[in-house]
């Protein structure tokens, strides 16, 4: 047991996450013991700069190299800066942001000092959350679903629930609140269903200089092209069982998929792709959830919600229906993370990454002085 925080009782926690999407850093403060959900803080955002993404959008898919430091430069100037805006905390999650992606191949991959933000920020942070599952033969992704787990008890649920965040790769968490812990074998089962975003923004880059389709405003005058949908759902990812996880680049090729395509038809295909990725994926739920419960930025797309509402055979609502906050839910998720592994609590399990036993992961590190 490091000396982070005290061993029990509820601490405030600041959690701060990057996503696949590129868009920018959330923070959040979330008050927990590390079990339990007792309340959440102030939130707060910092965008990157269209100079800033370029720099993280080269970055994507390197190992390390000048744009990995490049990339690292980004993500430690961006967090410190939000991350200073807080002061009644004691202790911070840094996920930093993943370059690359290959659990299978290489590991995983993420830029962002976290040893150098803890001294800049005089608190403890707990960072590098990934490596000890992927060492242990787990997928090192989803890692939230440890904390949708604490939400569903937190929101006194009592009949089976799915997270579904939609980032620049979109991921399903099957919670079971009748389970009274997250490590109970039943109570979890968390995969990546597919690309979500990231097309669709890269998409909008690409032949409009636009950041996302917002609003769902050019998908929502277009026509799926079924031929590309098709070919895109035979690929092997689909047939694989969970738990399973993307980089955000496994599904480039479907940019290539809709080439010939105008801007409207092309950007409807590639929302359509994500919500049959969503679709399929449903099908490995143990049974039908009472409802899915949308978090990430895709929440906000009014044409992929519909496209979810009429191919899924449950409701689909945004977290912000049951009173979750769905802009800040994957930094809030770290910031629970952090006191897990500040206290030697497991963070993910077989069921979540494929690891071959629940494991705790993350490094702890403390500002100099700090004991």
């Amino acid at each position: 047991m490091n000396k982070a925080i005290s061993k029990t009782g509820v601490v405030k926690a600041l959690g701060a996450m990057s996503g696949t999407s590129l868009d920018g850093v959330d923070a959040a403060i979330v008050e927990t013991d590390g079990a339990h959900i007792y309340g959440f803080g102030e939130t707060a955002y910092r965008q990157y700069s269209q100079s800033e993404r370029e720099v993280l959008r080269a970055g994507l898919g390197s190992w390390g190299g000048d744009v990995a430091e490049a990339a690292a430069k980004v993500v430690d100037t961006a967090h410190a800066e939000l991350m200073s805006e807080f002061s009644d905390y004691d202790i911070a999650g840094f996920h930093g942001q993943t370059l690359a992606h290959a659990p299978r191949h290489q590991g995983t991959y993420q830029v962002g000092d976290g040893a150098g933000l803890s001294q800049k920020l005089g608190k403890p942070v707990v960072w590098d959350f990934r490596s000890d599952d992927v060492a242990m033969g787990g997928e090192g992704a989803p890692l939230a679903p440890f904390f949708h787990f604490a939400c569903a008890k937190f929101l006194k649920l009592d009949q089976p629930v799915c997270f579904l965040n939609l980032g620049g790769v979109g991921n399903l968490t099957y919670v079971d609140p009748r389970f009274d812990t997250a490590e109970e074998p039943g109570a979890l089962l968390a995969f990546d269903t597919g690309p979500a975003n990231a097309p669709v923004n890269d998409l909008m880059q690409a032949r409009l200089g636009l950041e996302m389709d917002t609003g769902g405003k050019v998908a929502m005058g277009g026509t799926v092209e079924t031929g590309a949908l098709e070919l895109f759902l035979a690929e092997p990812y689909f047939s694989r069982l969970p738990p399973k996880s993307l980089d955000r680049n496994d599904f480039s090729e479907m940019i290539d998929l809709v080439g010939e395509l105008n801007n409207a038809d092309a950007a409807a295909t590639l929302t359509a792709m994500c919500a049959a990725g969503v679709a399929q994926g449903m099908q490995h739920c143990p049974e039908q959830p009472a409802m899915v419960l949308a978090t990430g930025g895709g929440r906000h797309n009014p044409v992929l919600m519909q496209m979810l509402a009429v191919s899924l055979d449950c409701p689909v609502k945004s977290v912000e229906e049951v009173g979750l906050d769905g802009d800040m839910l994957e930094a809030q998720a770290f910031g629970y993370l952090a006191v897990r592994v500040a206290r030697g609590l497991v963070t993910s399990a077989p069921g979540t990454t494929g690891v071959s036993a629940c494991v705790g992961g993350g490094i702890v590190s403390l500002p100099t002085g700090k004991r």
